[in-house]
């Protein structure tokens, strides 16, 4: 299992706009490319599908929230509060997304794409919000990843929300080709 997760780090009492938006924006990519899409620290009351049903009736982006509600039907929608001690486990291996990894715990796209052809599940964690991730997710997480390959490249949130589950996906397929 492959999730993106999208870490509040605007307001934990208040939704925003913007939270509504980089939600919809995701349901999208997490969609096309087979990926869960979690929320933490959102303040949310409602089940999956009826926040999903409730956001898809306010945009326009992922024709109409279809997309978000595709993923709610198939329980890949989740809604989690700040980790206290961790994430559930069915989630697998934590990675925080970042331009700036800590060389000792640094993973590669490729790595993270052969790990998971092999099965292992991976829940990559994206900062919404000025500030990014917390430092407490840096060290909760056992890898950081640079979508960017190395290149240290800061990208816009919704960028970097469209860049994970694209290069993890294609390289996934090409390594299934390569095996051909």
């Amino acid at each position: 299992m492959l999730t993106l997760a999208l870490y509040n780090s605007y307001d934990p009492k208040k939704v925003h706009e913007a939270h509504l938006r980089a939600i919809a924006r995701a349901a999208p990519i997490c969609y096309a490319f087979d990926f869960h899409l979690a929320l933490i620290g959102f303040p949310f009351n409602e089940k999956p599908l009826d926040l999903s049903e409730k956001i898809s009736e306010n945009t326009t982006i992922g024709e109409g929230g279809k997309y978000l509600l595709e993923l709610a039907k198939k329980n890949k929608f989740h809604l989690l509060e700040f980790p206290k001690r961790g994430f559930p486990p069915q989630f697998g291996t934590i990675i925080a997304t970042t331009r700036k990894p800590d060389e000792h715990k640094e993973i590669s796209a490729i790595e993270v794409a052969k790990r998971a052809l092999k099965g292992e599940s991976f829940m990559l964690i994206v900062g919404l919000g000025r500030h990014g991730l917390p430092e407490e997710i840096f060290k909760l997480a056992e890898y950081h990843l640079d979508i960017t390959d190395g290149k240290r490249i800061s990208l816009e949130t919704c960028t970097a929300i469209g860049s994970i589950p694209t290069k993890i996906r294609t390289l996934m397929e090409a390594l299934k080709w390569k095996k051909r």
